[in-house]
Formats: C-alpha cells, sequence, structure tokens
C-alpha cells in the first residue's frame, strides 16, 4: 500500500488527479475471489513453517476488519485507477472521509465523459484492502485532513507534513478478555480522547493528550508482518471510526 501525507492533503489530492490519468480496472466483485484465493494460499504447507515464526496476512487483515474506506467504481463494478501519463503504473485510490472520494467522483466524471452517471463511491473494508494488497494490486490512501493535523500537533517535531495515515494508541486502553489481551488503535484522535475520558483520573491524571502515542497505519503494519508470535504486535486492533473499543471487541467476537 502506497501513502504520502502532506500538511495539505486535499491540495495534494486535487495536484494528484490533475497530474494523473483514470482507467479501469479489478471488479470489485473480484475481490471475493482473490481474497479467498489468498486465505487459501496462506493455509498450503508452503506457508506453515513461517506461519508459526511471524504474524501471518491473515491475522493482520482480521486486525483491521470492521474500518471502510471509499473509492470510485463504474456500473460493472470495476475499480477506477489512477495511472501515469505513460500508463506505466496504476494504482488505486482510497479515501478515509465519503466527503474525498466524492471529490474523486467529481473529478473522474470530469476528466471521463462516458463514465458521467455511471460512476459510484462505494466503500470497501480494509482488511479487503490488505489481502488485495497482498495480491500485488496497489493502493493509495487519502487520509483525514484532520487526523492529519491533530497528529502534526501530537508530534510538533515534524512540521513538514506527517507520512501516511495517522493512527492513535494509548496503553491507559489496553484490555483484557477471556483471556487474550487487546491493544486498540484509533484512526480518530477524537475517539481515543473520549475513550481516555472515561480512565480513572487517577491513572490518566488532569490531561488525555499526554497519554496519545501517535504513528503512521503503514509503518504499524510493516512492524506487524515482520514481528513474530507472542511479541505483542499481535495484540493491535484497529477500531473503526466512531466505534468505542468495547463496543468493536464485542462485535467481531460474537
Amino acid at each position: 500500500m502506497e501513502s504520502r501525507g502532506h500538511s495539505n492533503p486535499l491540495l495534494s489530492f486535487s495536484t494528484f488527479i490533475h497530474q494523473h490519468c483514470v482507467r479501469l480496472a479489478t471488479r470489485l466483485d473480484d475481490t471475493k475471489r482473490a481474497l479467498a484465493q489468498a486465505h487459501h494460499n496462506l493455509l498450503s504447507p508452503k506457508h506453515a513453517l513461517a506461519a508459526t515464526a511471524t504474524l501471518g496476512s491473515h491475522h493482520v487483515a482480521k486486525s483491521l476488519a470492521g474500518t471502510s474506506v471509499y473509492t470510485v467504481s463504474n456500473s460493472n463494478n470495476e475499480f477506477v485507477l489512477i495511472s501515469n501519463a505513460d500508463g506505466a503504473k496504476s494504482i488505486g485510490l482510497l479515501c478515509f472521509r465519503q466527503e474525498d472520494a466524492e471529490a474523486f467522483l467529481a473529478q473522474v466524471r470530469s476528466r471521463r465523459g462516458e463514465l458521467r452517471g455511471k460512476a459510484r463511491v462505494v466503500p470497501i473494508t480494509l482488511d479487503q484492502v490488505y489481502m488485495l494488497k497482498v495480491e500485488g494490486i496497489a493502493f493509495r490512501f487519502l487520509p483525514d485532513p484532520v487526523q492529519i493535523k491533530n497528529a502534526l500537533e501530537l508530534k510538533p517535531a515534524n512540521k513538514g507534513g506527517f507520512d501516511g495515515v495517522p493512527v492513535f494508541q494509548s496503553e491507559l486502553l489496553v484490555v483484557k478478555k477471556k483471556n487474550k489481551r487487546y491493544c486498540p488503535v484509533y484512526f480518530s484522535k477524537e475517539d481515543i480522547e473520549q475513550e481516555l475520558s472515561k480512565v480513572s483520573k487517577a491513572s490518566r491524571g488532569p490531561g488525555v493528550s499526554q497519554h496519545i502515542a501517535v504513528g503512521s497505519l503503514e509503518d504499524v503494519l510493516k512492524k506487524m508482518e515482520m514481528s513474530e508470535r507472542s511479541s505483542g504486535w499481535e495484540d493491535l486492533i484497529f477500531i473503526p471510526p466512531g466505534k468505542s473499543h468495547s463496543q468493536h471487541i464485542k462485535e467481531i467476537n460474537e
């Protein structure tokens, strides 16, 4: 997965679209077949030894379940990809805000007349995106600019911009349920602040921001992929925007 964070993501989005052309690629209907094949590959004997040593792609994908991003497809349910002028490289654009996907849709319609009235914004979950990436399909994330701003406020050293999709975590929110440890990771600073406000003041003190660590989704996923089992990285679980960790953990265990 490709991502490039900037202090003004909407400006970079507009510039990026104008510098690239759009075309059609993988049918969204094909994602299920790709996912099924990927899961089959991961369970095959040749992957068994690797699975015992490090976290497998299936485990990483499972931690992402429940969170949706938005892209554009045509009436045949095909992804609209962005490609260089020479067509040498094509990627899918995935937006964390639906309104940004709507802006992408407007650009697609203006550049591809035959798609006018036929293209639409569709959601796709991050676990599906991750498994498609495993199969070799490239994507570019467009983060929520509000969360980029929040991340820069928490990491003032990164004045030139934030590289990647911001994610937020706090050791105060690690929980244990049924002998399993969960370390929730949030896509929204507002969501993690809401969760921390429920923690006793005796544990967190007068404020909450000092207990929040920020990183990028891309870096976290890479570290999960390279980590061994029982290293602690397998405890990470990504919380969909607007949900509490208790609500999400309950849903995935039902």
